[in-house]
């Protein structure tokens, strides 16, 4: 049951980096929380904390790939140094803006935020990274599922921190807080790299062209844009949870409350995640994130304005239920990008990646902020369960894995762009009609068949 857990634990400098990868990620799960209740506290509105938050996640969104490149040709660390020490000036500064200036200022906040958005740290990315440099094969899925999971354990601790720091000083303390964990644990991340010989990409293999032809943007790619797309309704509908159960909270006078609501999401996920890698599985993305949207729809009828009684056990229970189909279904998405991406291009594809997460966050976080403030937190669940069915339709439409349809991966080629064609064929990666490495859409033709 536990074979694919030993197999990784024995895979060399793999707990001492995946374990600092996600430690350096935890502020990622405690600012929405912090950041919530500082803005909220500030300007008294929730439309205002999903624009500022929004605003974050573009400056994200934007400078994902870009930091992508620069990494995949220069330091890694470097760039860990750089953009942990802005990060946390950007967050710093906000909480500086929110202490002083009055509340009718606060759109000025939203150029702060941009700004720190272009400044995260690229753990994710960079770790997502250099896993199939550690693993291949079988294990690649379950490496990534582990990551998840890592993260969604992280993620239970994260709200929790927050929750307690707001309760026990204030909203502007925890973000403080959370500045002082992103720089330190991209710093630390990033002199683990260095030790471990990761600083630099990995160099091309020799059958992979040097062309400039091959250097083209990855979303030139039909199947891969479409794969990037996957995570991106994904991502928006784990965000108007967050906010949702923060509006919740504040609404009722519970903070701790919601706070705990948002820890067992995350630790729904966590247990989610350890058995699909403990027993081995490979689940699919689309049907995971179908058991995501039914969950996001019942969590809506039960909150205001369809439910204003609803037990705390309830809430519990349908939170944790909705919460473990999270980590199968980001890992079994992140694990098809770091399939696709050619080896040298690994960290751009997943700056992608990044790109597609937060802008996710960004489309939701002020239609979830408007609705809240309109109808309430049923109305900005029930925007997020959209977002899971969309995700979900279209890991659907997604061709199938090379060993899913027969072919075996040492029979297989990349073709510049991280699709496979199996020797003399001439097909791209499941895909049938034209295939080859010059990723247009009409070679995106193909039967419906199972991604993951």
């Amino acid at each position: 049951m536990f074979r694919s857990l030993r197999a990784l634990s024995g895979v060399p400098r793999l707990r001492s980096l995946l374990s600092l990868s996600l430690l350096a990620r935890i502020h990622m799960s405690a600012l929405p929380v912090a950041l919530s209740f500082l803005v909220a506290d500030w300007t008294g509105s929730y439309a205002s904390v999903g624009l500022l938050s929004g605003a974050m996640a573009v400056g994200q969104a934007v400078a994902g790939p870009v930091r992508g490149r620069i990494a995949d040709r220069d330091s890694a660390t470097s760039v860990l140094f750089k953009t942990g020490t802005g990060y946390a000036v950007g967050l710093v500064l906000l909480v500086v803006l929110a202490g002083l200036a009055p509340s009718g200022l606060w759109p000025v906040a939203v150029v702060v935020t941009f700004f720190t958005g272009l400044m995260l740290p690229p753990v994710s990315q960079l770790s997502r990274s250099i896993w199939p440099r550690l693993v291949g094969g079988e294990q690649r899925q379950a490496l990534y599922t582990l990551d998840s999971t890592g993260y969604e354990v992280i993620a239970t601790i994260g709200p929790l921190l927050a929750t307690a720091v707001v309760t026990l000083s204030s909203g502007a303390v925890a973000v403080g807080v959370c500045a002082a964990l992103a720089a330190g644990g991209a710093m630390v991340f990033g002199l683990a790299l260095r030790s471990a010989g990761f600083e630099r990409a990995e160099p091309p293999a020799a059958a992979v062209s040097s062309k400039p032809a091959d250097r083209r943007s990855l979303l030139r790619d039909a199947t891969f844009l479409r794969a990037v797309a996957v995570p991106f309704f994904l991502m928006a509908a784990l965000f108007s949870v967050n906010l949702s159960l923060v509006a919740w909270g504040r609404t009722n006078d519970t903070p701790k409350t919601a706070g705990v609501l948002i820890a067992l999401f995350s630790l729904g996920a966590a247990i989610g995640g350890l058995v699909v890698v403990s027993r081995g599985l490979k689940p699919h993305s689309g049907r995971t994130t179908s058991g995501l949207a039914a969950g996001l729809i019942v969590l809506a009828l039960l909150l205001p304005p369809v439910s204003d009684h609803t037990p705390v056990w309830a809430l519990v229970v349908v939170t944790l239920l909705t919460g473990s189909a999270v980590a199968a279904s980001l890992g079994s998405s992140n694990s098809r990008i770091g399939e696709l991406a050619p080896p040298e291009r690994r960290a751009e594809a997943f700056g992608w990646l990044a790109t597609a997460t937060t802008s996710g966050a960004a489309l939701v976080l002020p239609l979830t902020g408007w609705l809240l403030d309109l109808q309430g937190p049923a109305a900005s669940l029930g925007a997020g369960a959209v977002a899971a069915v969309l995700s979900a339709g279209l890991a659907f439409s997604l061709p199938a894995r090379a060993e899913e349809s027969g072919a075996k991966e040492s029979d297989a080629k990349s073709d510049g762009y991280g699709n496979t064609r199996a020797d003399g064929d001439g097909t791209g990666d499941g895909r049938t009609g034209k295939g080859g490495a010059d990723g247009d859409d009409d070679s995106a033709s193909e039967s419906t068949a199972e991604v993951k």
